[in-house]
């Protein structure tokens, strides 16, 4: 495997310098080229795992800048944005609650009735997935709050990290987060860029109820047994349960201060629309707030402990995000989709599914 994932790498690091060193064609420009080379080698690295995600990520923050493929501001564009400051706090919270002890006594207190059928666990882990969706809009961020959490579930259930019911309890909440999140209008960004654009452009004003009804039969429940029924077959595990001490001890003091800062954070993400404050900065608040003085459960010491790779990776999938759109690489990937798709006036269905097949390769090489 790890020659393969080489031969792979080797090969977008080749396809890369082609493009690159290719002249543009007839209405592309020679800094579109140079982006395209570098979303080629980018993406590329990832999808073969060669190297770890954050350096790739460091990988495009140089070349960006060496090749001048797109300004500083462009590039660097993803340590601006809420998001990559929610993906920060998300991470420090993760490391707090794990290191507390307070995902263990969270895990127990909602999935150690249901430990003792996998089919079940995996079935009540979507469930909780798609109630947090109502109440924390970002995905990133239930994403950070549960996998802790999940963690603890996993050791309950006596499976080793890595084992397959490991990653099987991972891969339903992850899916779940982000793919029923997609039916409850503020449980993401995107969502409500869609909102934005579709009053904007069209003065389509969506409402929330209805929103919830039209979408949340299909890709809310339906999306969810899916999920279920693909990670128990994909994934088949059997639990094998952790005694677990009858009587449970008093929270500790840290546990205690950890559990009200993690309530204020999502009291304070579920009413974002009566104050007004992003997510990022709520998560920013929440994981300083674990290091302060008195009020904190971590020692400063304890920062060099967080895991900061996925910080720099989302950066980094948020700068090439911008890079592919202000260098027009977007709009000549687009209108070649266009061409090769093209849409026709009264063939809804078809439209449909062209739309769908350009989206989805959209989403190969840009964020949401």
């Amino acid at each position: 495997m790890p020659r393969l994932s080489s031969f792979f790498a080797a090969l977008v690091c080749v396809g890369a310098t082609v493009i690159f060193l290719l002249p543009p064609p007839q209405g592309i420009t020679v800094t579109t080229m140079h982006a395209a080379a570098l979303l080629v080698f980018t993406v590329g690295l990832w999808a073969s795992g060669t190297l770890p995600e954050h350096i790739t990520g460091f990988l495009f923050f140089l070349l960006a800048m060496v090749l001048a493929v797109a300004p500083p501001q462009i590039v660097f564009s993803g340590f601006a944005s809420a998001t990559l400051w929610l993906v920060l706090g998300g991470l420090i919270l993760a490391e707090a609650v794990h290191r507390t002890g307070l995902a263990q006594r969270i895990a127990g207190a909602l999935f150690d009735r249901y430990t003792r059928s996998y089919r079940q666990l995996i079935a009540a882990i979507v469930v909780v997935s798609i109630a947090l969706a109502f109440f924390m809009p970002a995905t990133v961020g239930r994403v950070l709050l549960l996998i802790p959490i999940l963690t603890a579930v996993a050791q309950r259930a006596g499976f080793e990290r890595g084992s397959t019911g490991y990653n099987g309890i991972c891969l339903a909440a992850i899916m779940t987060t982000y793919q029923c999140g997609t039916a409850i209008l503020p449980a993401n960004a995107p969502n409500l860029v869609l909102a934005g654009t579709a009053e904007t452009l069209y003065g389509v004003q969506l409402i929330y109820a209805e929103y919830l009804w039209v979408q949340f039969p299909v890709l809310g429940i339906l999306k969810g047994l899916a999920i279920i029924a693909f990670v128990c077959w994909l994934f088949r595990a059997e639990v094998r349960p952790v005694a677990v001490p009858h009587e449970t001890p008093p929270l500790t003091p840290e546990q205690q201060r950890m559990a009200v800062i993690l309530i204020a954070a999502l009291a304070l993400w579920s009413t974002d629309f009566l104050h007004g404050i992003k997510a990022g900065w709520i998560a920013l608040a929440a994981g300083t707030a674990c290091f302060m003085p008195r009020i904190g459960v971590m020692p400063f010491s304890t920062f060099n402990s967080v895991n900061f790779g996925p910080y720099f990776y989302v950066g980094a999938t948020l700068g090439l995000g911008l890079t592919v759109q202000q260098s027009g690489l977007s709009e000549a990937l687009g209108t070649i989709l266009e061409g090769v798709f093209p849409l026709t006036a009264g063939a809804d269905f078809g439209n449909f599914v062209t739309m769908s097949l350009i989206a989805t390769v959209a989403g190969l090489f840009t964020t949401n």
